[in-house]
């Protein structure tokens, strides 16, 4: 499996790196926090090592082993996992091409033999390097045409006379026309008022 490869490398990482802190303990003049310092990590893990190193020598730095159950499927099982999803929903049967959790486990279960619970499968989809991806809702009355329509030439025009006529807008027509009299302002109502 690709994601265990890559945590072994890490796990033999780690091990060199408190290895590398042993051979700096070594040294008299070094401190544990300059220990740290110089390998990036925190001054309780260089002290743990360090209490380790002093009881039981470079062997209790070397990297625990394999913790966990071993995963249900080898690495050949997961290429050909992979290479039926990228087949498409619609190449195994479903009547549409969208990967679900449960469609993904009946594949799983159907090439492998290995059954998986629908929630479990997002850890080989992980494996896979696989991520959600949220389909985009669209109407299904949605016109192509009336929607390039509408943005390139219906909304410049509404556009347009919305700033014509909004209030402050240089178009000196419909602010100077005889037919419209000036506003009352704010806060003044006119017609009737109160004594």
């Amino acid at each position: 499996m690709l994601a265990q490869r890559v945590l072994r490398r890490d796990r033999q990482a780690l091990e060199r790196r408190r290895k590398q802190a042993a051979r700096l303990f070594a040294k008299p003049r070094l401190t544990q926090a300059s220990i740290a310092r110089e390998l990036k990590v925190s001054r309780m893990s260089v002290s743990r090592w360090h209490r380790q190193w002093k009881k039981s020598g470079l062997q209790a730095l070397k990297a625990a082993p394999r913790a966990g159950r071993k995963p249900l499927l080898n690495d050949r099982q997961l290429q050909r996992v992979q290479a039926a999803l990228l087949k498409g929903a619609r190449a195994h049967s479903f009547s549409a091409d969208l990967w679900t959790l449960p469609r993904v486990a009946t594949v799983v279960a159907r090439i492998t033999g290995v059954r998986y619970h629908p929630g479990h499968v997002w850890k080989v989809l992980g494996s896979l390097h696989w991520t959600l991806q949220k389909p985009e809702r669209q109407a299904k009355e949605r016109n192509a045409e009336q929607v390039e329509y509408w943005k390139t030439v219906r909304w410049p025009e509404l556009k347009k006379t919305l700033l014509a006529s909004a209030p402050g807008s240089s178009s000196k027509t419909k602010r100077d026309a005889p037919n419209n009299p000036p506003s009352a302002g704010p806060g003044r109502r006119e017609g009737k008022h109160r004594s």
